[in-house]
């Protein structure tokens, strides 16, 4: 194993009626005022917010309501939370969602503690984030894995930009994990999480770092396991097992684990985010729409590592170190194609884009050719743009 240092202090409350405990545990971090943050109907109409305000107001902890997150989590949102919690003088921040609505939270966590700074300072990196609220997490979606995560992303709906940051006041103090509460989501939200799952892992798990055999295997057990599970869910969407797996892979696969003592990656993301940024599409159907395409621009940079990946995970082998590569990385696609995930921009539903879309991308990503990003290999704006136009069929 490389160097590493580690530090994820969530508390995990995972099983069927793991949600009843909310209220102690807000209790147990110090929370008196609360703002509930919630996204669209869903956790109205199955009752799940009206037992989460329920349980509030039996443990006599005052609340307020904060609904309409949505995809691509908005800055103006999230300032509004700012708001409503500086004049409700909230003191925790309670997170009754997935990925956007937990992000929104962390950024309301943020503003509330720091009043006098409008919060895309932080995201903009014009000021630094010294303090913050207590997060807490009631999980309805696996995907993000921002329950446990360092990071948090917001799009500034005035420039289009989309934009994360990390540091460990991102991490919230607990997580309730009911895998049931995920049973009636839509196919097409099981299917964004599993590929959302795979990429959090991917982008680690490509690198030049040598000697991280434990690290390397949990990656592996986690893709192999998500990828499995989903087929089943997305057959049966009620399958405890199943749906609880992917849950806590999606935990896993954000909370640092899966890249410890490597050098990460993280170059779909970064392109993905102009895609969101630009057409407003899932963050997981922006991953696999760029994946293969960035996969095959970069596999030279070492063959080994994806003809290792294809035969760890995919149980591929070829005489060829070349050919096993790129058949692993076919395998992936495949995987996603199978899942009803889209592997180009026409099936990502924004058709072929034209040359100044390319261009308008490609600028963005790179901040104008201003700087690089990715480790395992360090894409120019050029590389950049090479890679949107492969994805763009």
């Amino acid at each position: 194993m490389q160097s590493f240092e580690y530090h994820c202090p969530t508390e995990i409350i995972f099983g069927k009626g793991a949600e009843l405990k909310a209220a102690d545990k807000i209790k147990k971090y110090g929370g008196t005022k609360v703002l509930v943050v919630y996204g669209g109907g869903s956790v109205v109409r199955s009752g799940l917010l009206q037992k989460i305000t329920d349980l509030l107001q039996t443990a006599k902890l005052p609340y307020e309501t904060l609904g309409g997150v949505q995809p691509n989590p908005r800055l103006e949102l999230a300032r509004t939370g700012v708001q409503q919690a500086n004049k409700f003088k909230a003191d925790f921040i309670l997170a009754v969602g997935g990925g956007s609505v937990i992000d929104t939270s962390k950024a309301i966590a943020h503003g509330r503690a720091n009043p006098d700074t409008d919060i895309w300072d932080f995201w903009s990196g014009k000021a630094e984030l010294t303090k913050s609220l207590p997060v807490g997490v009631v999980l309805t979606i696996s995907a993000a894995g921002s329950e446990t995560s360092n990071s948090a992303v917001l799009t500034n709906e005035e420039t289009g930009k989309k934009a994360g940051i990390n540091t460990d006041f991102n991490r919230p103090c607990f997580a309730v994990m009911n895998p049931e509460l995920t049973y009636t989501l839509p196919e097409r939200q099981i299917a964004c999480g599993v590929t959302d799952i795979m990429m959090h892992t991917l982008d680690r798990y490509f690198t030049h770092t040598k000697g991280n055999e434990m690290t390397d295997a949990i990656a592996e057990a986690l893709l192999k396991n998500v990828a499995k599970n989903g087929r089943i869910a997305l057959a049966k969407h009620d399958d405890y097992e199943a749906m609880s797996e992917i849950m806590w892979c999606g935990s896993l696969s954000h909370n640092g684990l899966t890249g410890l003592g490597a050098e990460i990656d993280f170059a779909t993301h970064k392109l993905g985010h102009e895609l969101s940024g630009k057409f407003d599409v899932p963050h997981g159907a922006s991953l696999s729409a760029l994946w293969a395409s960035w996969a095959r621009y970069v596999y030279k940079e070492e063959p080994q590592r994806f003809a290792i990946f294809a035969e760890r995970v995919w149980g591929i082998h070829h005489e060829d170190l070349n050919e096993t590569a790129l058949a692993g990385i076919a395998a992936t696609e495949a995987y996603f194609a199978s899942i009803h995930m889209p592997t180009n921009f026409s099936e990502l539903g924004i058709g072929k884009q034209d040359e100044k879309s390319l261009q308008y991308l490609a600028d963005r990503c790179s901040d104008y050719g201003k700087k690089t990003v990715a480790n395992f290999k360090k894409l120019t704006r050029e590389d950049m743009y090479n890679i949107y136009k492969m994805a763009n069929k």
